[in-house]
This record gives structure tokens, sequence and C-alpha cells, in this order.
């Protein structure tokens, strides 16, 4: 068991870097994380190592006290029985609408049709977005890079998460919605959250206090 006394389901991908940082400040060792990029799961470090969208399961069933994920897994999979505790800061990301750049085809199957056609990763955060906003779309459910179906003529735009915008450009489409801004943040177990309360407010605290 590491410093924390908590195991910690850490985020593959984009976040893992700066939660390795993260735990590093908690005192926890996470060379042998660093060493090892196949290897899932570290017992001496209390470290279990997922996809971002699969780290409110495994914190949800108690395979981990604890983790870090982006908010966007939290909005699109809000039926998953987690605390969120914390707003990390780091792996900032937008979520937004984009087109082809210079065609409003969303705006004419609007006008045309009642309805555009949308592709997407995010189905909930997306329907959740046009239905607020009071606009009905038909969601296309895109697993790969999602910037093609609007260029093929698939879709009239998408829904979809953006760091830079630098992807969404060099494809030739254009942001022209934001809808939320998402960044990591650190979730627990319910039953955790109660049984290993002063381990996990110790950690929260630390946090608060090194983000000042």
């Amino acid at each position: 068991m590491n410093a924390t006394g908590l195991t910690i389901a850490v985020p593959r991908g984009a976040l893992m870097g700066g939660t390795l940082d993260l735990l590093d400040g908690l005192g926890v060792d996470t060379a042998e994380v660093r060493a090892n990029d196949r290897k899932l799961l570290f017992e001496e470090a209390g470290i279990v190592t997922v996809r971002p969208s699969d780290v409110p399961t495994y914190v949800e069933h108690g395979a981990a006290d604890i983790g870090v994920t982006g908010k966007d897994v939290l909005l699109e999979s809000p039926e998953r029985e987690v605390y969120e505790l914390l707003d990390l800061g780091y792996g900032r990301c937008d979520m937004v609408v984009a087109r082809r750049s210079g065609d409003d085809a969303i705006g004419e199957s609007l006008r045309r049709l009642g309805r555009a056609r949308i592709a997407t990763k995010y189905t909930r955060i997306a329907a959740a977005h046009f239905a607020a906003t009071g606009r009905q779309v038909e969601l296309v459910a895109v697993k790969g890079a999602v910037e093609l179906a609007p260029l093929t003529g698939m879709v009239d735009g998408i829904v979809d998460l953006t760091a830079t915008g630098r992807t969404l450009a060099e494809n030739g489409l254009e942001v022209v919605e934001s809808i939320v801004t998402c960044t990591a943040r650190l979730i627990a177990n319910p039953v955790a959250h109660k049984l290993k309360a002063a381990e996990i407010d110790a950690v929260v605290a630390r946090l608060r206090e090194e983000a000042r």
C-alpha cells in the first residue's frame, strides 16, 4: 500500500502524466508505473491503471478507493455511483460543437428539416446540450475519428472534446459553440469515503493546499 493508505485508479492516456505528478506530491512512488507502460496493476504502489472512461467503474465497484478522470467522463456516465471530490485543474479541454469551416450545415438542416444530424462519442452530453437549447438532433455514435463524419457529408456537425482546436482546424472544421470546459476530477467510492474518511480527507486537504 502507498503513503496515502488508498488504492488509486490512474487514467491512462493524456491525464496520466499529470496524475502521476500529483501522486508524487502525495508521497506515492510512481517510478514503476512510469517505467512500465504495459503493466496495469501495481500492487505495492496501490495503483491500478485503466482507460479514463473506466475509472468511475473501477471506483464504483470498489476496485479502487479513489481515482482520477475527466469531467467529460462523469457527465457522460452519470449513473456511476461515485463521489466527485475535487477539481484538479489539469487536463483542461473544451467540449464543443464544430462544423465544416464556412458551412452552416447545422443551421440549414434545422431550418429545412427541423433537425440536424450530429456525430459524437459523447451522446448524452450532446443530447442534453441540444435539448437545453431547444433544437432537435439525430445523434450518430462514432467511436473513432469523429472529424471525418462531416467531411464525408454523413452529418452536419460534431460534438467533440478539444484541447487546442488544432486537429479540428487541420481537418477543415471550426468551433461554433462551446458546451462545457472539462478538467481532471478526483472521485471516490462511496463506501471507502465512509470507511477510509480520514485517509481520503487527508488527500483532499493536501491537494487543496498545493493548489493555493
